[in-house]
């Protein structure tokens, strides 16, 4: 029996891939990723950031999720922006800790930037929410950014989180937990973030919204990953939809009974 070739992919075709996508100079970018999705990448995480960098140049904007969800906490450790790892996987948990890229001060859900304006996306993080009109995320779409899907699917999709923080969605309270954090001078200080729902969104499951999303977005597969990108602008009102007339029977947030959790870290809105 023939054993089947393994499948190799170098920044190169990483590069010719992304473009054919559309990904080009200047161009803004929020990316989740899996690495392992592709197969065998030569050189790795930095491979996959090196290629996206170099198309997008330094007049573009390279964002990834840097979060922890609470996990420095459960350990009853402290989050350290200069330290602590995300568990987004290693292509956002390598590009956090490259020279020349930001990372925003929120104890759960922090974002990195690179490029463009990526100080406007985090300096700023800690006074605003996790994921609301003025987080890294709204404004990256302000500035026309675009969502990448390395390998994912839409259930890694963070931007739909966002379209519920703007609609108000009563299961999310966006500054209402505060946890200790130790920012890059070693000082101690408290920073806020949101409360996340007490039980599983009905309506957050890719398979409710992935159909309607294939009108605007495309696809291209590199390697054994499915690579699929989109804009943001393009996205939001096909999410606020589902998310204001419910979904596949699911009622919608304006008439569902999911409300924020409450645990060690909650206090009233800020």
């Amino acid at each position: 029996m023939e054993l089947e070739s393994k499948v190799i992919v170098t920044k190169e075709l990483l590069k010719q891939k992304f473009s054919e996508l559309g990904i080009h100079a200047e161009m803004k970018l929020i990316v989740h990723s899996s690495l392992k999705s592709f197969g065998h990448v030569e050189g790795g995480a930095d491979a996959v950031i090196d290629a996206l960098m170099e198309l997008i140049t330094p007049e573009g904007a390279l964002m990834m999720p840097s979060f922890n969800h609470n996990a420095i906490y459960n350990e009853g450790g402290i989050w350290d922006v200069a330290h602590t790892p995300t568990t987004n996987g290693i292509i956002p948990d390598t590009f956090w800790r490259r020279e020349g890229v930001c990372r925003s001060i929120n104890p759960t859900h922090a974002f990195a930037a690179w490029g463009k304006n990526a100080h406007r996306y985090t300096d700023d993080h800690q006074k605003t929410s996790a994921l609301g009109p003025d987080s890294p995320l709204g404004r990256l779409m302000e500035d026309g950014g675009y969502c990448l899907l390395l390998g994912v699917g839409y259930n890694r999709n963070t931007f739909h989180h966002h379209v519920e923080c703007c609609l108000g969605s009563p299961c999310l309270n966006l500054r209402g937990e505060v946890y200790p954090i130790r920012l890059a001078d070693g000082t101690e200080t408290t920073a806020h973030t949101w409360s996340w729902r007490g039980s599983r969104c009905p309506i957050d499951e890719p398979a409710l919204y992935e159909e309607r999303m294939a009108a605007i977005d495309r696809k291209i597969k590199i390697g054994n990953a499915t690579v699929t990108m989109y804009k943001l602008s393009e996205g939001y009102p096909i999410i606020e939809r589902g998310l204001k007339e419910g979904m596949n029977g699911h009622p919608p947030c304006a008439s569902c009974p999911i409300r924020p959790r409450v645990c060690a870290w909650s206090v009233e809105e800020k």
